[in-house]
């Protein structure tokens, strides 16, 4: 089928893709720039738009709008008619017209060479060798991906469970552990929280940093603090350091990292004695397991968890006050690194929000369902989720299991996004033939066989589908507002070229039909959504589960050491300097200040204690020494914002690829880490770590 045949078959014609001889080609240019479908977005020559769309570089799919002058888009703003941005718009996001031509966008495919180097080969080439690479392979294949939110997911593990591999892997992020945390307690479908209906959060994680939906949250936030007029929602943050998050919180409670479970478990005991013993639980029944809690908690008191936490008993007890006199509070826990994050800690905020009566309750734990499959064969959302990618690296590293003959790693970043103990790079090198589609040349492209240049959100179809951390259902989808940067082709079609190569059935012939499909699937106005870019939000009606608590867990988990003494990690995460998979902005760049990084070194905060004891003053080198032996030298910066016995770094620096504005700048927060398992849980987690520290 010629380019003429795909026009005829788009606007109505009955010949289908499946019996294409020429499938990568249809798919490719035909879906983009020569249909005559009504419903895509018109580029008006030499004029000036703003054209709704949606960002894929932003882990919570932020909604805003291009401008666009003669089709060229120039800058992104926030889309005030978005019903979960409301305006608001991420640094990230906001840099994603910069982003589209940085200058480690990857134009063409690129194969690795025998000596190592990438050589440029044309897409029919890569087409030809990806083909032979994944049928040679047999069911010896795996995926990692790196877009959760994205429907490419269910083609991609549909290959897989078409050729006898279940081994599909997310990257791991905040979900998992708490998607962990949620089944344990009788939780079924996906977590939620409805920041938006809340008048009282106790939140450890910095919701308004880099945590969830943070753009929705940060919406919220205005929202319910007008200028000029008494606020409506109360924000308690408990971290380590006083970020954005704790700088607009109403109330700070300073904790040592690591000691999140504590911290909640010590409010349990509080609302326990005050009377929120789970006998007049709002659903209609009490957790069986109750008093076994109760026991549990009541060695929690202010007094200890001062010890442990660093937290004064005063504001531990403030704290609980606030929750109390609330009329929708709410607890979340999460992690301050955003992946690495325990169990234990949301359990725990878990256990608070049942003991409140707040589970399925406006304002407080929402039950979501899990994201519908459309595609024939694909695995479920929360069969993914359940299956930690860690677990898997390391046992190809060790030789548990056998290295996949064919990898794909989708919009993902592991090599720098995982401690080096992950078994990542390992796993790279015994696999027989790696694949990075990617819109960046990052440091896992640099490790793969094979790299073939992936189109952003505004460049192709694709769609976002209720991001972690919402307190709905949310769809949207990306749109091609722009012509593909370079030879940079849409990751989905694609995936579902191949598929058609390799024979697998998906039922779905190409992004649009796929994108109608789910739409379909959630009686959402497609029609509508494509040439309006508008956004489908509704509540959810997934029936409530019956909750425990996981008590059996928690004792577990509190038996694993706390931070003694020794200068402790405290990580800080700044969307302004970008994500794994994106590395700093060119357009942000001049965000970064000067307590982040310091000429080519990052610059480690901590407070005027924890210096004097290190013996260094403001501005004098350190050497960081991790527990995995790895090494680093920063400057100091004095800051009482920062607990004793606590060194803050931001994460985002330390990139050997990329750009000039990325590479050799900094420091990884993520390579001073190392793995260790969860007690109870058997997670494996990572981001709280002890540091030796020595003046350089």
């Amino acid at each position: 089928m010629d380019r003429r045949g795909f026009l005829k078959f788009a606007a109505g014609g009955t010949a289908g893709l499946v019996a294409s001889p020429i499938i990568w080609n249809t798919l490719y240019d035909a879906v983009y720039w020569t249909q005559n479908w009504g419903w895509i977005p018109r580029l008006k020559k030499g004029a000036g738009e703003y054209l709704p769309a949606v960002s894929k570089i932003c882990p919570s799919g932020t909604g805003f709008l291009v401008r666009t002058v003669a089709g060229t888009p120039v800058r992104t703003i926030g889309d005030r008619n978005n019903p979960v941005t409301h305006g608001s718009i991420t640094s990230l996001a906001a840099s994603e017209a910069e982003l589209r031509v940085s200058p480690s966008r990857i134009k063409k495919p690129l194969l690795r060479s025998a000596d190592g180097a990438y050589n440029a080969i044309a897409w029919a080439e890569a087409e030809k060798l990806l083909k032979a690479k994944a049928a040679a392979a047999g069911k010896s294949v795996a995926a990692i991906s790196g877009d959760p939110t994205s429907c490419t997911n269910e083609v991609l593990s549909a290959i897989l469970r078409a050729k006898g591999s279940k081994d599909f892997y997310f990257m791991p992020d905040e979900e998992q552990p708490a998607l962990a945390a949620w089944t344990s307690m009788g939780g079924r479908g996906r977590l939620g929280y409805d920041i938006e209906n809340s008048d009282c959060i106790l939140a450890a994680a910095p919701v308004l940093e880099s945590w969830g939906v943070v753009a929705g949250n940060r919406a919220a936030f205005n929202r319910h603090h007008p200028v000029g007029a008494p606020s409506t929602q109360k924000l308690i943050y408990a971290g380590p350091v006083q970020n954005n998050t704790a700088a607009g919180a109403d109330l700070w409670l300073p904790i040592k990292p690591g000691t999140e479970t504590i911290l909640m478990l010590g409010i349990a005991h509080l609302l326990i004695k005050a009377g929120r013993n789970a006998a007049d639980f709002e659903h209609g029944y009490t957790p069986a397991n109750f008093k076994e809690f109760a026991d549990l908690a009541a060695e929690y008191t202010p007094e200890k968890v001062c010890a442990a936490t660093g937290v004064p008993a005063q504001r531990l007890e403030a704290a609980a006050a606030m929750l109390l006199d609330a009329k929708a509070p709410l607890a979340i826990a999460g992690s301050e690194l955003g992946s690495g994050g325990g169990a234990a800690p949301v359990m725990a905020a878990l256990s608070i929000n049942m003991l409140l009566g707040r589970i399925g309750s406006k304002g407080g734990v929402v039950c979501l369902p899990d994201h519908a499959n459309v595609v024939k064969g694909a695995m479920k959302y929360s069969e993914i989720m359940a299956r930690p990618l860690v677990s898997y690296t390391q046992d190809v590293a060790s030789g548990k299991k056998p290295a996949p003959a064919f990898l794909f790693i989708h919009a993902a970043n592991p090599v720098y996004a995982l401690p080096s103990d992950s078994g990542m790079k390992q796993t790279m090198q015994k696999a027989g033939f790696t694949v990075a589609v990617a819109s960046f040349f990052s440091e896992t492209c640099a490790e793969a066989d094979l790299v073939l240049p992936a189109t952003l959100g505004m460049e192709a179809f694709d769609d976002v589908q209720t991001p972690y951390g919402s307190g709905r259902i949310t769809y949207a989808f990306a749109r091609p507002v722009v012509k593909p940067f370079g030879e940079a082709r849409p990751a989905g079609e694609l995936y579902i070229a191949l598929a058609q190569e390799l024979d697998v059935q998906l039922g779905v012939k190409d992004m649009p039909d796929l994108l109608y499909q789910h739409a379909f699937a959630l009686g959402t106005p497609f029609r509508q959504m494509m040439e309006k870019g508008t956004v489908f939000t509704a509540d959810s009606a997934a029936p409530l589960p019956k909750m425990k608590f996981n008590v059996r867990s928690l004792k577990a988990a509190l038996s694993a050491a706390l931070p003694g003494d020794a200068p402790v990690l405290a990580p800080v995460v700044v969307l302004g300097l970008g994500t794994a998979a994106t590395s700093v902005p060119p357009f942000a760049a001049k965000t970064v200040t000067d307590y982040q990084i310091c000429g080519k070194y990052s610059v480690a905060q901590m407070n005027g204690a924890t210096a004097a004891s290190l013996g260094v003053r403001d501005g004098d080198g350190l050497r960081l020494t991790a527990e995995n032996g790895a090494t680093a030298e920063v400057i100091v910066s004095i800051f009482e914002g920062v607990m004793p016995s606590s060194i803050s770094l931001v994460a985002g620096l330390g990139h050997t690829a990329f750009d000039e504005f990325s590479r050799g700048k900094g420091t990884s927060v993520v390579s001073l880490t190392g793995i260790t398992r969860e007690p109870g849980t058997n997670l494996p987690v990572w981001g709280t770590a002890g540091l030796k520290a020595a003046r350089a």
